[in-house]
């Protein structure tokens, strides 16, 4: 039962919803344009706000609902988290998609919404926080997804492993963003 639910969310996180409202609304796919991310911030600055909160919705539903489903079927909360992490792959590595997706923040955060939600909370307002300050979107996702896993961690240890292989797997997908930052040339949201 597990790893049809990890295979089933694997495949539910390679739908791009980026991609998919792109081609639906006429904007064109996402991976072609603006910072070639089709993620809900490269959506806004490419189709506008309706984009980009479809996008984060359907982003943050596809980390949510395995995870819920994990729970609904009685599976222990280390199954639940690497369930999620199955989705969060998915969105990283799209199958549908020729494995070029996303940066997984938004599926990450339902995961993690699904599996704690104050968690969730807390990474919601660390990015608010930074956003607010630099108006950097990545700089924002990359000191949320790490400050809220020790909470978590704190509060279910076991899912120290998968939860932490998450964060390694943000950062690695944000490597370019990291080079910008430390360059100085890093988007903000508005540029």
């Amino acid at each position: 039962m597990p790893w049809l639910l990890a295979l089933l969310a694997y495949l539910l996180g390679s739908l791009s919803f980026a991609v998919l409202l792109g081609r639906w609304l006429g904007s064109g796919d996402p991976r072609l344009g603006g910072s070639g991310n089709p993620g809900a911030t490269n959506m806004l600055r490419l189709a506008g706000q309706r984009a980009a909160a479809l996008t984060l919705l359907g982003d943050l539903g596809k980390g949510l609902l395995p995870v819920l489903l994990a729970r609904q079927a009685e599976l222990p909360p280390l199954q639940q988290a690497w369930i999620g992490l199955a989705a969060v792959l998915g969105h990283l590595y799209p199958l549908y998609f020729h494995f070029r997706g996303g940066k997984g923040v938004a599926t990450a955060a339902g995961l993690l919404l699904g599996l704690y939600w104050p968690a969730a909370l807390l990474a919601l307002g660390v990015w608010l926080l930074v956003f607010a300050l630099t108006r950097i979107s990545s700089l924002a996702a990359l000191s949320a997804t790490p400050l809220s896993l020790p909470l978590l961690a704190w509060q279910q240890p076991e899912l120290l492993w998968p939860l932490g292989l998450l964060s390694i797997l943000i950062v690695w997908r944000h490597r370019d963003n990291l080079r910008a930052l430390r360059q100085g040339r890093e988007r903000s949201l508005l540029g």
